[in-house]
């Protein structure tokens, strides 16, 4: 079966979920490291999904920046 792929808002309510239990669930050295160690992961894929949303922004705006100076010119 096909993996299902995590969005922006899921990986952001794991994260939530990770920083609340290192608050508030007082953990042993060996959980709050795999806790941090999620956390980790998670910012990773947060930053890729964040980083390819700028690239598509960008890709978006210059297109439209040119579509505009061309309309201008006619």
């Amino acid at each position: 079966m096909a993996k299902k792929k995590e969005n922006f808002e899921d990986i952001m309510a794991n994260l939530e979920t990770i920083v609340n239990k290192m608050e508030n669930e007082n953990p042993s050295l060996e959980e709050a490291i795999a806790y941090y160690e999620e956390g980790i992961k998670s910012c990773g894929k947060l930053y890729k999904i964040l980083n390819n949303a700028e690239g598509k922004i960008k890709v978006l705006k210059e297109n439209t920046e040119v579509d505009f100076e061309e309309e201008g010119k006619i």
